[in-house]
C-alpha cells in the first residue's frame, strides 16, 4: 500500500469511526448507575469521538484492505466505551461486552468467508478461548487483582487479534500487562507519590491499549 493509499484509508476510517463515536455517551447513559453517570462528565462526546477516530486512523493502515477490518472496525466505539467507563468506575459492563463478543465472533466468520480464510477463523476461535482461560486463572489465582470484566473482555480480544495472526495476539496480550504499568508508574511520578502504586487501578482500558500495540507490531513484522 502507497502512502496516499494509508492516508486515504485512515481518514475513511477515522471518519466513520468518528462518526459512529457520537453514540457512545448515548449508550453509556443508558448503563446501570454509577456507569451511566459517567456520560455526564465534561467533554465526554469530544473523548468518544476523537477516541474512535484517533484509533481507526491507527487501526486501518496498519491492517491495510484487507477482510480484517471487518472484524476491528466495529470493536472500536464499544472498545472506547469500554475504557471510558472503567477508567472513571473499575467496572466493564458484560450488557455491553457479550454483545461485542457476539460481534467479533459474527464478524470473524464473515472476514473467513469473504477472505477465504478458515485458518483464521479456527485461529480466531482457539485465540478467544485461550486468552479467556488465561485470563481466568489470573483472576481465580488472585481475584482482587483482576475484575472478572476484564476475563469477559480478554475473550473478545483474544478472538479479534487470533483472527489477525499469531503475533498480534501474543504482543497483544503481553503488551496490555506492560501499558498497565507503565501507565501506573508515569502516574505516580507525575504527581510525585509512591502511594499511587498501591492504589487498584482499571485494567480494562490497559487491555485494550495492548491489543492496539499488538495490532500495530504484529501487523508490522508480518509485513517484513
Amino acid at each position: 500500500m502507497s502512502s496516499a493509499e494509508a492516508v486515504g484509508l485512515a481518514a475513511v476510517a477515522a471518519i466513520v469511526c468518528g462518526f459512529a463515536g457520537l453514540a457512545v455517551p448515548v449508550a453509556i447513559a443508558r448503563l446501570p448507575e454509577p456507569m451511566g453517570s459517567v456520560a455526564d462528565r465534561p467533554r465526554i462526546l469530544l473523548r468518544a469521538v476523537l477516541g474512535c477516530a484517533v484509533v481507526a486512523a491507527v487501526v486501518a493502515p496498519s491492517v491495510g484492505v484487507h477482510a480484517a477490518l471487518l472484524v476491528v472496525l466495529p470493536l472500536i466505539p464499544q472498545g472506547v466505551l469500554l475504557a471510558i467507563v472503567d477508567r472513571h468506575t473499575h467496572l466493564l459492563p458484560s450488557r455491553v461486552i457479550w454483545p461485542m463478543l457476539g460481534l467479533a465472533s459474527g464478524t470473524v466468520l464473515l472476514a473467513g468467508v469473504v477472505a477465504g480464510d478458515g485458518v483464521a477463523v479456527v485461529r480466531a476461535a482457539i485465540g478467544g478461548a485461550a486468552t479467556f482461560a488465561f485470563f481466568h486463572v489470573l483472576w481465580w489465582v488472585r481475584p482482587q487483582g483482576l475484575g472478572y470484566g476484564d476475563v469477559r473482555l480478554s475473550a473478545v480480544v483474544g478472538t479479534a487479534l487470533g483472527f489477525l495472526g499469531t503475533a498480534e495476539l501474543l504482543i497483544g496480550v503481553y503488551a496490555g500487562f506492560v501499558v498497565f504499568v507503565l501507565a501506573a508508574l508515569g502516574r505516580a511520578a507525575v504527581r510525585r507519590d509512591r502511594s499511587l502504586l498501591r492504589e487498584p487501578s482499571p485494567y480494562g482500558p490497559a487491555m485494550l491499549g495492548g491489543a492496539l500495540l499488538g495490532l500495530v507490531v504484529g501487523s508490522y513484522l508480518a509485513s517484513r
